[in-house]
């Protein structure tokens, strides 16, 4: 549990400060389509017996910057270019799954989340990783808001928009593959994604709203990993019920104010 709550506050740090900037793009499908991208580095990983967190990393981090490569071109919708890899990686990793002889308990862990089988080297990649995100973000915050929220306007400002569009992506993807053991595959996109709209509720500032966002992130983690503790409920699906129910006590609160 103490490597759980260690590994849980590092992604609740930083899913929702990278989650800001995919919401201010209207870009929140990028988190599920790295998700199910690190699906396929995490089904290599199991059976190359390779650390699978690391080769989810490196195969998040390939297809981030291709999305943003095709996006470049403006041949392909932004949108239909998440569906692309979304469905193609899912179709991939389903390949190779069964190539290698179907499912087994340890790529559920990854699908669903399993905090309490986190390892002491999870626990050091993903500090380590999310150490270098958030130093990242902190050095670039100002070009990356600019590139967020107006990329020609970045550009006739001076700032290589492509480049700091391309690093933006890559941080999610290396945000998302150390996002699944905590919350799985199929619910990463949630975590990155509903503290900040709940955050929004209260139309504060861009940095308030990070902060507020990331406060609600860390209350979720916590609360959701004592709940499936003592409950014996599972770990990623009640941090994400936790966040839902406090999205909707942000609706109602803003409602009566």
């Amino acid at each position: 549990m103490i490597r759980a709550f260690i590994a849980g506050i590092a992604v609740a740090l930083v899913a929702p400060t990278i989650g800001m900037f995919l919401v201010v793009r209207r870009y929140s499908l990028m988190a599920d389509t790295l998700a199910h991208v690190s699906l396929v580095g995490v089904a290599i990983g199991l059976v190359t017996k390779i650390q699978p967190v690391l080769i989810a990393i490196i195969a998040a981090i390939i297809a981030a910057i291709g999305i943003e490569k095709l996006r470049g071109t403006k041949r392909v919708f932004g949108e239909s270019i998440l569906a692309l890899f979304l469905s193609g990686s899912l179709a991939i990793a389903s390949v190779i799954i069964s190539a290698a002889g179907g499912f087994n308990m340890s790529l559920l862990n990854f699908l669903f989340g399993s905090i309490t089988t986190v390892t002491q080297s999870d626990v050091f990649i993903i500090v380590a990783m999310s150490l270098v995100v958030l130093v990242t973000i902190f050095v670039f915050f100002n070009k990356f808001f600019l590139v967020s929220f107006d990329e020609e306007l970045a550009r006739t400002d001076g700032i290589r928009a492509k480049f700091y569009s391309t690093l933006l992506v890559v941080l999610a993807a290396i945000t998302v593959a150390l996002s699944m053991r905590i919350v799985g595959v199929l619910l990463i996109g949630a975590l990155m994604v509903i503290p900040v709209i709940t955050a929004i509720q209260f139309s504060r500032g861009f940095r308030a709203t990070i902060l507020l966002s990331i406060a609600i992130s860390l209350m979720s983690v916590v609360v959701g990993l004592f709940t499936s503790y003592y409950f014996s409920l599972a770990s990623g699906g009640t941090i994400v019920v936790v966040a839902l129910l406090l999205f909707l006590l942000s609706i109602v609160f803003n409602k009566k104010s």
